[in-house]
């Protein structure tokens, strides 16, 4: 016998999975110029030099048995000051060393976060849209997973609708900012009016309300917009980072947790994530990567390429009539479906072999996702395609 619930994970797929690998399938089939995927969002510009460079020169110049030996749990002192160093020099933010804990990537991060709240009858809410895997990242672990509806308009937060879904239950709250699916970067405001909510809801229901902000685009803004660094803004909250996007290093898995002194029990919220790695089993992350992320913590992405994807993207798709959030983050747009059906939308699409992902799975099934990680030429060649179906719904 088997778990139930793991085989339903592991039977019914991700549709993001399944577009892509229609996607790859198709490509052999019809050309690989023939198939428009804006499945998934794997980053399309090369990692930095600096990056490669450290590679090389890591293993070229280093003990090999340094290099590829286990490190301690939470991650080597040089990763972790390197990390701590450039939190400190850009948001001065007061973080040390021991506040990390380097996982396998941000999913493993958060879900440790997750993890680490799970007391019994524990809640852990989303805002829509949020990333598909929020919902099994909860649930497999415990704690019930509380969708607050999408502010369809701008998609920064319904406070209403939020603050309305909070119980005593309730020990924690995903923010995802820039946001995967929207690209929409929470301002300012609107992170400091959450932060009054949970201070006030924590303070009536005798416990913290903990934000776990899932961060793996920070580096990812345009226009001007700066994703805040939330632990400034409301102290309880739980960083969870990834190198995959900012680093474009996405099959390496690096990521880490960081819990500062400011939150509320930081040390036993630092000790239960520690506890649920261990569960886990990430502990000891890739000890390679954590040796180039110490060279190469305050090394930034050239977002030149995704600039100039999006422009193209968001001004030809609200030209011929789609509506769309204009994203100022991330490598992603959440367009409104004509119609008002997503799925049906992108199985339309699909007959053309353009790939979108309709917007259930995250909380909006009348949205659908289209990754602008891609390669420009492909995007010019889809518009005429993305003009049909709208002419034609």
């Amino acid at each position: 016998m088997v778990s139930e619930t793991m085989y339903a994970l592991g039977s019914k797929r991700s549709c993001i999975r399944e577009l892509f690998e229609y996607g790859l399938r198709q490509a052999k089939a019809v050309g690989k110029e023939n198939v428009f995927d804006f499945s998934i969002g794997n980053p399309s510009i090369p990692s930095p030099p600096e990056g490669n460079e450290a590679f090389v020169s890591i293993v070229r110049d280093r003990d090999s048995l340094s290099v590829h030996g286990y490190t301690t749990a939470g991650g080597s002192d040089e990763a972790r000051a390197a990390v701590a160093a450039d939190l400190n020099a850009r948001y001065d933010a007061h973080i040390k060393p021991q506040n990390l804990f380097f996982t396998c990537g941000a999913a493993p991060a958060l879900i440790a976060a997750i993890r680490a709240l799970a007391v019994e009858g524990a809640e852990i809410m989303a805002i829509a849209p949020y990333f598909a895997e929020y919902r099994p990242f909860v649930e497999a672990n415990g704690p019930k997973f509380v969708a607050v509806p999408a502010d369809r308009e701008a998609f920064q937060i319904r406070f209403d609708e939020l603050e309305a879904r909070i119980t005593s239950h309730t020990q924690g709250i995903i923010v995802n900012s820039p946001c995967n699916p929207s690209g929409v970067v929470y301002t300012q405001e609107t992170l400091e009016r959450l932060g009054e909510i949970l201070t006030r809801k924590s303070q009536e229901y005798g416990h913290p309300i903990y934000i776990l902000a899932d961060e793996p685009y920070r580096e990812l803004s345009y226009d001007g917009a700066e994703p805040p660094f939330i632990p400034n803004i409301y102290p309880s909250t739980i960083v969870c980072y990834s190198y995959s996007k900012s680093l474009s290093l996405p099959g390496e898995r690096i990521g880490y947790v960081c819990v500062p002194d400011q939150a509320e029990d930081s040390q036993r919220v630092y000790a239960a994530v520690a506890g649920a790695a261990r569960v886990l089993g990430h502990v000891c992350a890739p000890s390679l990567q954590q040796l180039v992320v110490a060279k190469c913590a305050a090394v930034r992405p050239d977002l030149k390429a995704y600039d100039r994807n999006r422009t193209a993207l968001y001004e030809a798709l609200t030209e011929y009539g789609y509506h769309c959030a204009k994203p100022t983050g991330a490598f992603y747009m959440f367009v409104q479906a004509p119609g008002g059906d997503a799925q049906a939308f992108s199985d339309r699409a699909k007959e053309k072999n353009l790939l979108v992902v309709p917007g259930g799975d995250f909380g909006c099934p009348d949205y659908f996702r289209v990754s602008t990680c891609v390669d420009y030429d492909m995007i010019q060649r889809s518009l005429p395609v993305f003009k049909e179906l709208i002419e034609t719904a």
